[in-house]
C-alpha cells in the first residue's frame, strides 16, 4: 500500500537523491585518480655521473717524477724576512745621473745622434742568403729559477741548502726536492748543484746575499 506524500516531502526526497549522486560521481573520480595516476606518471630520467673536470684531476707526472727522484723539501714561510726599507741605498740609486756618449733619452733638448748610411756593396741587387752549414744546435735547457742564500750545519756536519723560488722558501739537503722538480745535489757555501729534473740539466747556483 503506497503511502501519499506532500509537496514538502517530495521535494526533500528529489534533494537527498540529487546529494547522494553528487557524492557518487565525485568518489568514483577519486578512486580513479588514485588508481591510475602512479601507473600513468613516468619514470624519472636517471642522469649519468658527471666526469671531473680536467682542472680538478691530481698532477700525476709531477707527484711521480718527485717521487721517484727522492723526498721533498721542507717548505719554510717568510716570516723572518726583515722588510725594513733601506733609504739611504734608495737615494743612493736615485742620485744616478746619466753619463752615456749618444743622446740623453730623458731631455727634449738632446740633439739627435748622425747615422752615417751603409755604405753599398758592389752587388747591391743580390740578396745575401745565409746557407747553414750543419745541423741545428739543440734548444738549450731554460736557467734555474732558484736562489742560493745562505745554509745550516747541523751536529752531524750535514748542511742544508735554504733556497727561494718565486714567493716560496725551501730547505733542503742533499738528495731532496724542490717544488717537485728541481733535486739538490753537493751543497758548499758558495754554491749549491741543482739539477732540472725535467730536462735532466744539473747548474752550480752561486749563493746570492740579497
Amino acid at each position: 500500500m503506497a503511502i501519499p506524500l506532500g509537496t514538502e516531502n517530495k521535494r526533500q526526497v528529489y534533494i537527498v537523491i540529487g546529494l547522494f549522486a553528487i557524492i557518487v560521481v565525485f568518489g568514483g573520480n577519486q578512486l580513479y585518480h588514485a588508481f591510475a595516476g602512479p601507473s600513468a606518471s613516468a619514470p624519472a630520467a636517471v642522469r649519468p655521473a658527471a666526469t671531473a673536470p680536467l682542472a680538478t684531476r691530481p698532477r700525476i707526472a709531477a707527484s711521480a717524477v718527485a717521487s721517484s727522484a727522492g723526498q721533498e723539501a721542507q717548505k719554510l714561510t717568510n716570516a723572518g724576512i726583515d722588510p725594513t726599507l733601506h733609504l739611504d741605498k734608495l737615494a743612493e740609486a736615485e742620485s744616478i745621473e746619466y753619463s752615456g756618449t749618444g743622446r740623453n733619452i730623458f731631455s727634449a733638448e738632446s740633439a739627435p745622434v748622425h747615422v752615417e748610411q751603409p755604405i753599398a756593396g758592389a752587388r747591391p741587387d743580390v740578396a745575401r742568403v745565409s746557407v747553414p752549414t750543419g745541423p741545428p744546435e739543440p734548444p738549450k735547457p731554460p736557467a734555474i729559477d732558484l736562489r742560493y742564500f745562505g745554509y745550516t750545519q747541523t751536529q752531524d756536519k750535514s748542511m742544508k741548502a735554504y733556497l727561494v723560488h718565486g714567493e716560496d722558501i725551501f730547505m733542503a739537503r742533499t738528495g731532496e726536492i724542490v717544488d717537485h722538480r728541481y733535486k739538490v745535489g753537493a751543497i758548499s757555501a758558495g754554491s749549491v748543484q741543482i739539477t732540472d729534473l725535467a730536462y735532466n740539466n744539473t747548474q752550480n747556483v752561486p749563493i746570492s746575499a740579497n
